[in-house]
């Protein structure tokens, strides 16, 4: 009986940092709107800068305490620094571009801690006073775990006062149900923005700041962080704090006893339950079903016309140009243009749903790792030849995205990207975990084309045929009557569905259209490696493409090709250097900052008079 008693308690400790973590993203989020990718970085610099606050305190009983509330500070006056000077910049953009720009803090600060803290894990100090452990009926559980039970509650009636019983805690609540409204009564947003990052970022410092006798302090802090606080947030619902502590209380507890009875299922059972969440309560637990103009991550209603004549002359000197590449390029960068070509294809696939669509994913590595794992194992179990591979592989993988489809399109929003990262960490614990089959962590290795394709230059054209037929093919789709239905159920639901168009129906077809052409992206991408891994289907690689469509644009139809090529030629040319995350996320700041509508969309509109010959 102790022992479950004690497994509870852990559950319970771990869901009060969980919870500070989660209360603070959904206060930001709440009121700018902002999914804040950054958030675990400020987490990891409280534990960061807790452990050195208390290495230069003078020792005694309240020297811990005092460090960790100066670290929580100096991690809110960060991320006010960080607003002020960035994100303020951006509000007048989509949030998604927002987003983006929290990507390169990330970077930022990763390779800052680096630096600043070195790459070895610290162990943290220990609490004066509870560094021992209470035995309840035989089983043990550590002192400190106690008081971070009892902090949890604490920090949420603080917040319950702070947000019910003062002007500024009206105000937040005031822009919390309607920003627009506020602003039209007088309410400084400004200031209110800046305050709440403050709070935000304050309450992220502490949660790290807190568990350093637990875990200490350690670089991967941030990203192992981040994807389980967004769980707690939406399943608790955007915006609610009680919400995000009922969420991180569920989700403390599942882990602490899911690895007691489903020992490998703690890899993925926060997503399961967050699918589970999202499909009976599409707006989480505790969540308000949210009005059009509190949609959260929402994309542009962008403008798309077909190709001027001007427009369709360039596109061919750039076709002329990839013929001609192979005469006078290296194998090194005949290599780096197929693997342009491959992620141009799937983040075109992912702009189809998210621009015309209207429907933000981030969980969309699960076509593109779905087709090579599907033409891999096709290869591998049944001697499958590439081209039959190559024809199979992207059709199952658009039944894979009909499936996933028919749930997502339910919900609209951070609810809908996030459902779609639910399903992608699904599909992937189980091509990491079924090593029998896939392989495992070891992946599906000697996947080679045919003979007849096996030259690099045979296959460059194959995989150039193949990419920009995709792309074309889908460039077509937006402007047949499906893509502009598919439009119209973006711009107007309402109207869409006042005059008698299935609305989900259309969404849902976008959806497979999508999966099936990153399924092909992902069956060529198998044989051009050779092999395939559980990483390309993982977070980081559905974040790839996100982060490649934003920064071409998604209110251009070039965008997904000049952010796959910018992208991917900066990942490659700047890895090979020192700090080079440093140096990454700052470009990617200044070019959020130089390209507010993403490369291709502000050079787009800058030449717009000179390419587009017609209004349409």
């Amino acid at each position: 009986m102790g022992f479950y008693i004690v497994q509870i308690l852990t559950g319970l400790s771990d869901a009060s940092g969980l919870f500070l973590v989660a209360c603070g993203l959904s206060l930001i989020f709440g009121v700018s709107r902002i999914v804040n990718l950054a958030h675990g970085s400020f987490y990891m610099l409280g534990a960061y800068i807790a452990y050195t606050f208390i290495d230069m305190l003078p020792q005694g009983p309240f020297s811990f305490w005092i460090g960790i509330l100066l670290a929580a500070t100096a991690v809110g006056v960060i991320g006010m620094i960080v607003e002020v000077l960035l994100l303020r910049r951006l509000y007048h953009t989509q949030e998604l571009f927002i987003l983006f720009a929290t990507f390169g803090v990330v970077l930022i600060i990763q390779d800052l801690s680096r630096w600043l803290f070195g790459a070895e894990d610290l162990l943290g100090q220990q609490a004066p006073g509870f560094s021992g452990s209470i035995n309840i009926m035989g089983s043990y559980i550590p002192q400190y775990d106690i008081v971070l039970i009892i902090i949890a509650p604490l920090i949420l009636s603080g917040l319950w006062l702070l947000l019910t019983k003062t002007r500024w805690g009206i105000l937040v609540r005031a822009a919390t149900e309607d920003r627009e409204m506020a602003a039209a009564l007088g309410v400084n947003q400004t200031r209110l923005f800046t305050g709440v990052f403050f709070l935000g970022s304050f309450l992220a410092g502490l949660g790290g700041a807190i568990q350093l006798p637990k875990g200490g302090a350690d670089l991967l802090m941030d990203l192992n962080i981040i994807a389980t606080a967004f769980v707690v947030v939406v399943v608790g619902g955007m915006g609610s704090i009680p919400g995000a502590f009922l969420a991180a209380v569920i989700i403390g507890e599942l882990n602490a006893f899911g690895v007691l009875v489903f020992p490998q299922s703690t890899l993925v059972l926060m997503f399961v339950v967050m699918a589970v969440v999202l499909i009976i309560r599409p707006y989480g637990l505790l969540g308000k079903e949210e009005t059009p103009e509190q949609g959260g991550v929402t994309v542009a209603e962008s403008i798309l016309r077909p190709a001027s004549g001007r427009l369709k002359l360039a596109g061919l000197f750039l076709l002329l140009f990839i013929l001609a590449f192979p005469i006078f390029a290296s194998k090194f960068q005949l290599v780096l243009l197929i693997e342009i070509a491959l992620f141009s294809l799937a983040g075109m696939s992912l702009y189809f749903i998210m621009s015309p669509g209207g429907m933000p994913s981030f969980g969309h590595a699960a076509y593109f790792g779905g087709g090579a794992y599907i033409a891999a194992l096709m290869v591998h179990y049944l001697q499958t030849p590439m081209e039959l591979a190559l024809f199979l592989a992207p059709l199952l993988t658009g039944l894979l995205a009909l499936i996933i489809g028919w749930f997502c399109v339910r919900l609209t929003g951070v609810y809908l990207a996030m459902l779609t990262l639910a399903f992608a960490q699904i599909c992937w614990s189980i091509v990491f975990q079924w090593g029998k089959f896939t392989g495992g962590d070891d992946g599906i290795l000697s996947i080679w084309p045919s003979a007849w394709a096996s030259e690099k230059i045979v296959f460059y054209y194959l995989t150039m045929v193949l990419c920009l037929g995709g792309i074309l093919v889908l460039r077509h789709f937006i402007f047949t009557p499906f893509g502009y239905t598919l439009r119209a159920c973006r711009d107007s639901a309402l109207r869409v569905d006042s005059i008698g168009i299935n609305l989900q129906r259309h969404q849902w077809f976008a959806f497979a259209i999508a999966g099936v052409f990153a399924g092909l992206a992902g069956a060529l991408y198998v044989f051009s490696k050779g092999s395939i891994f559980p990483d390309e289907m993982a977070i980081p690689r559905s974040f790839d493409f996100l982060f490649m469509v934003l920064l071409g644009g998604v209110d251009s139809l070039f965008g997904p090709i000049a952010g796959s090529a910018a992208f991917t030629w900066l990942h490659d040319i700047i890895s090979r250097i020192n700090l080079w995350q440093l140096i990454l996320g700052s470009i990617f700041i200044v070019l959020v900052l130089a390209f507010p509508q993403g490369i291709a969309g502000t050079i787009g509109s800058k030449l717009d008079r000179y390419f587009s010959t017609t209004k349409e």
